[in-house]
């Protein structure tokens, strides 16, 4: 009896921790954009990843287990986290401030209950469909009171970063029955193992056409690069998914995705006090409301299980 609200317990610091690492993430994003081909960033930090999962490997006294047949199935998962969340996000922080995309990606606990409804068969009560309308009401009155104007790049931005939300809710709602399958730090090294390979042959493919292979490790000259491509490898990459696979393996999938919403309120902050980015009344207004409906249609399915739990 007692181990379980233990391990409830850690899965919620588990949880607190990923949102606080991705938080910052696209602070460091934005900064490694600086110096590097968003293509060769993504390469470099999860390439850094595969060596931080290989060491913890070790550290562990683990190797490399898995068979095609369980690679097999991880590669749907991969495919979504990390592959088309990193790339959508890397490639829409191009055109987009990292606060406007932190506040767009307020949105991913709204896409997990849509597949899990689907995917899992859960259902949402009215009162869920209200708050996901705040939310959507949130994201919008942003892009109307800072004035709409459909230029390509920022159209580009959106889409991009709103891709990158669903592709992270479809990975939450994969994960929560693979965590229950396999063990957490193989299936991360794994993760990090697809993702490098796919990242470096994108840099390559890219490298070779335009012939300018030379120029993959030019990004590390820049002052800061380094430091910026360690954390999104090492934290952001590695570490972030380790939280993210822990948690994932206790708690439910939509509880688990009501803790991007405190990534958000980093990534709003990190971008104003560091970036300089300008922050204006309606960004607080809308984040809040986007806020307050992801946090209340979270809160209000899970006041619908436990009431259905307590008339059993």
């Amino acid at each position: 009896m007692s181990q379980k609200p233990a391990a409830y317990s850690r899965a919620y610091a588990a949880a607190v921790s990923y949102a606080i690492v991705i938080g910052f993430s696209f602070l460091f994003v934005k900064l490694a954009l600086e110096a590097a081909h968003p293509v060769d960033t993504l390469a470099h930090r999860f390439t850094i990843a595969l060596a931080a999962a290989f060491i913890a490997l070790i550290a562990a006294r683990q190797r490399p287990v898995l068979g095609w047949k369980e690679i097999l199935a991880i590669l749907p998962l991969a495919l979504f986290y990390p592959f088309l969340f990193f790339t959508f996000q890397t490639f829409g922080l191009v055109f987009t401030t990292s606060s406007e995309a932190g506040i767009i990606h307020a949105t991913v606990p709204v896409f997990t209950m849509l597949l899990a409804s689907v995917f899992l068969k859960e259902r949402s009560t009215w009162l869920q469909k209200l708050f996901t309308l705040l939310t959507v009401a949130g994201i919008v009155s942003i892009f109307v009171l800072k004035g709409v104007q459909f230029e390509a790049a920022s159209l580009t931005g959106i889409v991009l970063i709103l891709l990158s939300a669903l592709s992270s809710a479809a990975y939450t709602v994969l994960a929560r029955r693979l965590t229950q399958r396999y063990a957490l730090l193989q299936l991360t090294f794994y993760m990090s193992l697809i993702g490098c390979i796919a990242f470096n042959l994108m840099a390559a493919a890219r490298h070779i056409a335009e012939g300018t292979l030379h120029q993959y490790v030019e990004p590390f000259t820049h002052p800061g690069y380094l430091g910026a491509v360690l954390y999104l490898g090492v934290m952001s990459s590695l570490v972030s998914s380790l939280l993210s696979n822990y948690a994932l393996s206790i708690m439910a999938a939509t509880r688990m995705s009501v803790f991007n919403n405190l990534s958000t309120m980093i990534t709003i902050v990190t971008g104003a006090v560091i970036l300089g980015e300008a922050l204006q009344a309606f960004h607080y207004i809308g984040a809040a409301m986007v806020i307050m409906g992801v946090i209340g249609a979270s809160l209000s399915k899970e006041k619908a299980v436990r009431h259905t739990r307590s008339r059993r």
